[in-house]
Parts: structure tokens; C-alpha cells; sequence
């Protein structure tokens, strides 16, 4: 006898989703108004993103990498354009692979080598990287119900 059992778990995945949306779009408006205060507003959301993957129980390689660079920002705030554009390379790759999420995933590769080859710019990189993340979350929430 095969027995089925389905558990939906998509309102997790749903808050989720939208808390990591409104905290990337506030984070993006925070560097674009703030740009002096980067290492500050990077680090803070690097870590604010790795406790909220903590929170909903994601891999845990997936949720210390962004802890683990949010603190590096902090402790070395002059290692900003090495930390995150690291961070965004894997996190284009994670995308890449993992979420099937193939454009964004080599969009956000190509903008985390731009930050490591140009750190004169970087906070407009990272707002770059944080509009095209959060607007693209938004548009798959709206697009869901």
C-alpha cells in the first residue's frame, strides 16, 4: 500500500520572500541616500539576511556566508569591495544552480566581479545589485497571487 503525504509549507516561503524583499529595497534606498555610511549599511544587511535564513531554517552554508561577510564588513570595513563582491559571486552562483534563477543568478555575478574590480563605486554596485534583487522579488510575489 503507498501512502502520500503532503505537507504545504508555502506561507513560509512567502513571508520569507517578502521580508527578505522589503529588507533588501530598504537597504538599496539606504545606500543610494547614505553612500558614506556603506560598510555600516552592507554589513548591517548581510547580517540582518544571514539571521533571517537562520530563522527559516535554510542550509546552513547558505545562511552563515552572509553572516560571516556582514561581519567581516564590520571588523574590516576597508575589505568592503572583496567581502561583498565575494559574497555576490557565490551568491550568483547559488542562483545560478541551486534556485534556477539563470539571469539574475549571472547578473549578479557580473555586478559582484564589478565590485571587486572597481571599488571606487561600489556603493552604486550594491544599490545596483539590491534594486534589480528586491524589484525582481516583488514582481514574482505580485505575479504569485
Amino acid at each position: 500500500m503507498l501512502s502520500i503525504i503532503e505537507i504545504k509549507t508555502d506561507y513560509k516561503a512567502k513571508t520569507r520572500k517578502t521580508i527578505n524583499t522589503v529588507l533588501t529595497l530598504v537597504t538599496a534606498v539606504l545606500t543610494l541616500i547614505y553612500p558614506d555610511f556603506l560598510y555600516m549599511i552592507a554589513g548591517g544587511y548581510l547580517i540582518a539576511l544571514g539571521l533571517l535564513f537562520f530563522s527559516f531554517k535554510m542550509p546552513t552554508a547558505i545562511a552563515a556566508t552572509p553572516l560571516v561577510t556582514g561581519i567581516l564588513i564590520f571588523i574590516f570595513p576597508e575589505l568592503i569591495p572583496i567581502t561583498f563582491g565575494l559574497f555576490l559571486a557565490v551568491f550568483g552562483l547559488i542562483l545560478f544552480f541551486s534556485f534556477s534563477l539563470s539571469i539574475l543568478g549571472i547578473l549578479t555575478f557580473i555586478i559582484g566581479a564589478l565590485i571587486y574590480f572597481n571599488p571606487d563605486s561600489i556603493a552604486y554596485f550594491i544599490a545596483a545589485f539590491m534594486l534589480l534583487y528586491s524589484v525582481n522579488n516583488l514582481m514574482s510575489l505580485i505575479r504569485d497571487k
